[in-house]
């Protein structure tokens, strides 16, 4: 019997005890990152337009989704306090529409972004685009919840710890630099929600923080240093297995060891590629490391999922090779984000409804049993992991890694020398 798993449909409330959960990833998180540093603290302001709460009803993958919800509305006493940290610890991601309303300007910022992609009259095009995809990516939005989650997700993992610092959304990058500084921010860290580095992703965000002094011809007040990779930690690599592992045992146990594991990713263009990104073979190592801990229990591949236009992009895309493999008589798969530690967009419509509901259900396609691992989201686990990576980093003293000062060989962006030396140059 066919099987797909796929988002467990919305909420119209928060059980108690999924309250209680919440409650408890607040104290966990706090109590993690306060051990973590003792020299002044961290401390989250978001800018005020920002503090809104997604909705509830986000479209759930799991009852854990439903903690972040509730967890986004619960705010604490201590956690809006206005606190004057010493060291402000800045969380770097791309961000995604809240609300269905935000979805334009959203996709504006995205196209408009010349570190993202590159187009012919940008300026004219990149605001077509926009305006002719709103509508097919609002009604995306709108089964999966009406929103994306991952700005709860984010306040969730960082909460009373961070500044959020969205490329595309509220609260932006600059504009939790300039809470930052208005808060007397001394020390501060970039530290990318990217495990894996591309000039695409992290590199924007990070061309995002060089740009907001240049263009203010003004010298920074903060110290900055930046966890700019993360691919191979040890607990993120526990957090994928232990996924992959509850996934793999809600199978039938008699296709249990036929099962094939797709680690599916976020694909680049090839002229990407082609000019040095990193970003493949870091993706590349973290599934060697997930399937070294989970002893190779069973085949794999990795794939690469959200193709976007005409031109040749890395391949191959996880849809074909559902495909391919079915067709080859392996009806039995398993797909795991292993690019995205937050749900999205990418995981909860494309993964869940295009490829596990729709492809999943074709008679032609063949699928016997698909289901996809779950994001790390609210995994304690996970939040050790951030934990350690930003105790390690300030134990450092180290500006970056020395992987960010190297260019891609063929770069084309000027404004990536200038951020790579602008970090390179800090003294935490």
């Amino acid at each position: 019997m066919k099987q797909t798993h796929v988002t467990q449909g919305s909420s119209p409330g928060v059980p108690t005890y999924v309250r209680h959960f919440a409650v408890f990833c607040r104290w966990n998180t706090r109590r993690i990152f306060t051990r973590a540093v003792n020299n002044g603290g961290f401390g989250r302001r978001v800018p005020a337009h920002a503090a809104s709460s997604p909705p509830v009803s986000l479209c759930l993958r799991r009852q854990s989704t439903a903690a972040a919800a509730a967890f986004a509305t619960s705010p604490t006493p201590e956690t809006q306090e206005n606190r004057k940290p010493k060291t402000g610890i800045l969380m770097l991601n791309m961000g995604g529409p809240e609300k269905l309303e935000d979805v334009h300007d959203f996709l504006l910022r995205l196209f408009m972004d010349t570190d993202l992609m590159q187009l012919p009259v940008q300026n004219k095009l990149g605001p077509f685009i926009a305006k002719r995809r709103t509508p097919k990516i609002q009604e995306q939005y709108s089964k999966i919840g009406g929103g994306s989650p991952i700005k709860a997700w984010t306040t969730m993992q960082g909460e009373g710890m961070f500044y959020i610092g969205f490329r595309y959304v509220h609260p932006l990058t600059e504009e939790a630099i300039d809470q930052m500084e208005k808060d007397g921010v001394q020390r501060a860290v970039a530290f990318t929600q990217y495990p894996q580095y591309s000039c695409s992703t992290t590199g924007s965000s990070l061309n995002a923080i060089y740009r907001y002094y240049s263009n203010r011809s003004d010298r920074p007040k903060m110290r900055w240093s930046v966890i700019d990779r993360w691919p191979t930690h040890p607990l993120l690599i526990e957090c994928f297995a232990e996924h992959v592992r509850n996934e793999l045992d809600k199978f039938p146990a008699e296709k249990r060891d036929d099962v094939v594991i797709l680690f599916s990713a976020h694909s680049l263009p090839l002229s990407v590629v082609n000019r040095g990104d990193p970003y493949p073979q870091e993706v590349g190592a973290t599934v060697q490391r997930v399937m070294d801990r989970l002893g190779h229990c069973n085949p794999y591949r990795l794939v690469w999922q959200s193709k976007v236009g005409p031109m040749p992009w890395l391949g191959p895309q996880t849809d074909e090779v559902i495909k391919g493999l079915c067709q080859r008589g392996k009806k039995n798969l398993l797909l795991v984000p292993i690019a995205f530690t937050s749900d999205h967009i990418e995981t909860l419509h494309e993964l869940d409804i295009e490829y596990s509901q729709i492809l999943g259900e074709e008679v032609r396609c063949g699928v016997e049993n698909i289901r996809r691992a779950e994001s790390l989201n609210g995994n304690p686990l996970f939040f050790r992991a951030l934990a350690d990576l930003v105790q390690s980093h300030l134990k450092s003293n180290e500006p970056c890694s020395r992987q960010l000062t190297l260019r891609c060989p063929l770069c084309v962006n000027p404004t990536c020398a200038q951020t790579k030396a602008f970090f390179a140059s800090q003294k935490p």
